[in-house]
C-alpha cells in the first residue's frame, strides 16, 4: 500500500495519456469532500463540500477546501459533478462559483434543487445539467456514466469517469440498504457491468469500513419511532440533519399515525423540506405540516417540532433550546429525539445539549439508548461484497479519517486487490493513473480555508491560536508612556486583565519589575517602542507564569511622548 510522505514535493507534469486525481478534501476527515480529475489539460471536479468546525476552531462558521492549486486553472474546469445533496459534498460550491460563476454543475434533480436554493442566497445563478442513473454524459474529455446508489438522502449517484487513460469510479457516499424507503437500490448490476468492463481506479467511501457486518435497513427505525410516539405525553421535538429526507419522512408518517401536527423549525430545515415536498421526494398528508406560529393553539400532545442541531451546533435550534435561548421552551415531559449519528469530534457538544435538555425535564431519545439512527454508509460486509463485484485494478479509499481509510484498504486487499495497487492518500496528495497503475507522484497545497462571517480565508491558524489563548487564559493589557528622548517612564504602567482570573489589585506586585526592566533598557540606550513592548511582555509573562502558572495573552502598549 502506497502512502504519502511529508517530503512530497510538487507533482511533475502529467504524462500524456495519464489521468491525474487530486483530493482537495475528504481524506483524513469527515467532510470537505472534493476531488479533482485531470486529463488532457482539462479538469473535472467531483463534489465540493464543507467541514464543520470543532471546539478548537472558535468563531469559525465553515471550513472549505483550498482552491489554490486550481485557482489559475478555473477556465480548464469542464464541470462539477455533485454526487448528492449533503453539505459536506455541496456546501463549498458557492465559494468556488464566486470565483467563476459559469462552471457547470451536474447532478440529480434533488441535488441540483438543493444547491440552487443555496446559490440563490449568494446571488449566483448556475449553469446546471440534470442527470439520472443510467445516463451517460460527455463533459469535456470525460465520459461520465451515473449509477444509482442508496444513501441517507434521495437521488444519490456514483459516477464512472471514462478517459483514454482508463475508467475511474467514484462511489460518493453509499450503502446497500436492501429495503430502502424509496425502493431505489444501489445498482449492483451496473457496478458488476463496470467491473467486467474494467475499473482501473475505484475511489470508495470509507466512513464505516471499521464497522463489521451490514448496515440495518432505514425502515427499522419506524417501529422505534412509533413506540416513542405512542408513549410521549407531551410535545415531541426531533433533531435531524436538514437534508435527511428519509428520516423526516418516517417522522411525518409517525406523526400522522398518532394524530399530531408537524412544524419545521430553522431556515435550512424549512427550505430543504419545502424543496423535497415540491419535487415529490417527501410525501406530506394534507394538513399535517403547519406553521410553527400556530402551535400555541394546539394541545401539547398533538405537536411535533422538527429542527436542526443534532450535532450540538451552538447556533442551531436544539442547542438554543437547551440553553433557554430560543422561543421554544423545553418543559417537563417533552420528548426530544436526536435522529442522527454522532459525527466524530462532536461528541462533547452533543452530550452537553443532551444534559441541558434533560435538566429542563425532557426525555431525550438518542442513538445511545434507542435505535433512532442507522448509518448512510456501507459497513465492512457491504464493502467486501462491493469489491468482489467491482474487481478494481487499483483502489483509493476516500471519505474518512485515517483509521477509516486504513480499514477500507485492508478490506480491498482481502478481496484480492494487490497491496501495491492500493493508494492511501491524504488531502493534496496527487495520484496519477498511468498504464493501468495508480501511484502517488506529489503534493499540492490543500490546507483549511476558514469562513468567519463574510471573511473567507482571512483567518489563519495563528489567529485561531490567539482565540484559543483568549478563551482559555484571558488577556492582560499593559499601558506604558515613555519619554521619546530618555526612554524613561512618564506614565504607567497601567495594567488591566480580562478573563485571566487575576484580580487587578494583584498587578501592583509586578509594576516594580516592569519599571526596573524599562529603566535598565533606558540606561542601555534602548528606547525603540517595539523593543520596549517585548521587554514588557517578557516581564509580565514571567511574573504571571511564576505566580499563577498561567499563560494569558499579554498585550503591551508602549507610547512615546
Amino acid at each position: 500500500m502506497s502512502h504519502p510522505h511529508p517530503e512530497l514535493g510538487p507533482p511533475p507534469k502529467l504524462p500524456e495519456g495519464g489521468l491525474r486525481v487530486t483530493p482537495l478534501g475528504g481524506l483524513g476527515e469527515i467532510g470537505r469532500n472534493m476531488t479533482v480529475f485531470e486529463y488532457g489539460g482539462r479538469l473535472l471536479i467531483v463534489d465540493c463540500g464543507v467541514l464543520f468546525p470543532e471546539e478548537e476552531q472558535p468563531g469559525i462558521d465553515l471550513i472549505l477546501p483550498d482552491f489554490t492549486s486550481i485557482r489559475d486553472r478555473l477556465d480548464d474546469i469542464d464541470g462539477i459533478v455533485l454526487t448528492h445533496g449533503h453539505e459536506d459534498h455541496i456546501g463549498g460550491v458557492p465559494y468556488l462559483l464566486r470565483e467563476k460563476p459559469d462552471i457547470p454543475l451536474i447532478g440529480s434533480k434533488l441535488t441540483l434543487a438543493l444547491i440552487e436554493a443555496k446559490l440563490q442566497e449568494h446571488r449566483i445563478r448556475p449553469y446546471t445539467l440534470e442527470v439520472v442513473e443510467g445516463h451517460r454524459e460527455r463533459i469535456g474529455p470525460f465520459d461520465c456514466e451515473f449509477v444509482a446508489v442508496n444513501h441517507s438522502i434521495p437521488d444519490a449517484l456514483a459516477v464512472a469517469i471514462r478517459t483514454p487513460a482508463g475508467m475511474a469510479v467514484h462511489t460518493g457516499d453509499f450503502k446497500m440498504d436492501q429495503l430502502p424507503l424509496d425502493r431505489r437500490l444501489t445498482d449492483l448490476p451496473a457496478f458488476a457491468r463496470l467491473g467486467e468492463e474494467g475499473i482501473d481506479l475505484l475511489l470508495s467511501d470509507s466512513t464505516n469500513a471499521e464497522v463489521p457486518g451490514f448496515v440495518p435497513p432505514e425502515r427499522d427505525i419506524s417501529n422505534v419511532l412509533r413506540t416513542v410516539f405512542a408513549n410521549a405525553q407531551n410535545r415531541i421535538i426531533v433533531a435531524s440533519f436538514a437534508s435527511h429526507v428519509h428520516r423526516i419522512q418516517q417522522i411525518l408518517d409517525a406523526a400522522h399515525e398518532y394524530g399530531r401536527r408537524v412544524a419545521f423549525v430553522g431556515r435550512s430545515m424549512v427550505r430543504n423540506m419545502g424543496i423535497a415536498r415540491d419535487l415529490g421526494y417527501l410525501r406530506v398528508p394534507a394538513g399535517l405540516v403547519v406553521d410553527v406560529k400556530t402551535l400555541d393553539d394546539l394541545p401539547a400532545d398533538e405537536v411535533v417540532l422538527v429542527c436542526t442541531g443534532s450535532q450540538g451546533e451552538p447556533m442551531a435550534a436544539l442547542s438554543r433550546m437547551a440553553n433557554r435561548d430560543h422561543q421554544i421552551r423545553i418543559v417537563q415531559g417533552d420528548t426530544v429525539i436526536l435522529a442522527s449519528s454522532l459525527i466524530p469530534g462532536n461528541e462533547n457538544a452533543v452530550y452537553r445539549v443532551i444534559n441541558g435538555l434533560t435538566r429542563w425535564g425532557a426525555n431525550v431519545v438518542h442513538k445511545g439508548n434507542a435505535k433512532v439512527h442507522v448509518s448512510g454508509h456501507a459497513s465492512a460486509g457491504e464493502l467486501l461484497y462491493f469489491y468482489n463485484i467491482c474487481k478494481p485494478r487499483n483502489l483509493m479509499p476516500v471519505h474518512g479519517e485515517w483509521r477509516h481509510l486504513r480499514a477500507n484498504a485492508e478490506l480491498g486487499a482481502l478481496t484480492g486487490v494487490p497491496k501495491n495497487h492500493i493508494v492511501i492518500a491524504e488531502d493534496g496528495v496527487v495520484v496519477d493513473l498511468v498504464n493501468g497503475s495508480a501511484k502517488i507522484v506529489g503534493k499540492v497545497q490543500a490546507g483549511y480555508v476558514y469562513v468567519d462571517g463574510l471573511s473567507v480565508g482571512d483567518v489563519t491558524e495563528a489567529h485561531l491560536k490567539d482565540r484559543r489563548i483568549l478563551g482559555d487564559e484571558g488577556i492582560i493589557s499593559v499601558y506604558v508612556v515613555v519619554d521619546s528622548t530618555t526612554g524613561k517612564i512618564v506614565n504607567g504602567p497601567q495594567i488591566q486583565g480580562r478573563g485571566s482570573g487575576i484580580d487587578d489589585a494583584a498587578f501592583n506586585a509586578v509594576i516594580p519589575k516592569i519599571e526596573e526592566a524599562i529603566a535598565k533598557a533606558a540606561a542601555d540606550g534602548v528606547a525603540e517602542p517595539h523593543q520596549l513592548q517585548q521587554l514588557v511582555r517578557r516581564s509580565m509573562g514571567k511574573w504571571v507564569s511564576d505566580q499563577y502558572r498561567r499563560r494569558p495573552m499579554i498585550l503591551p502598549v508602549v507610547v512615546e511622548v
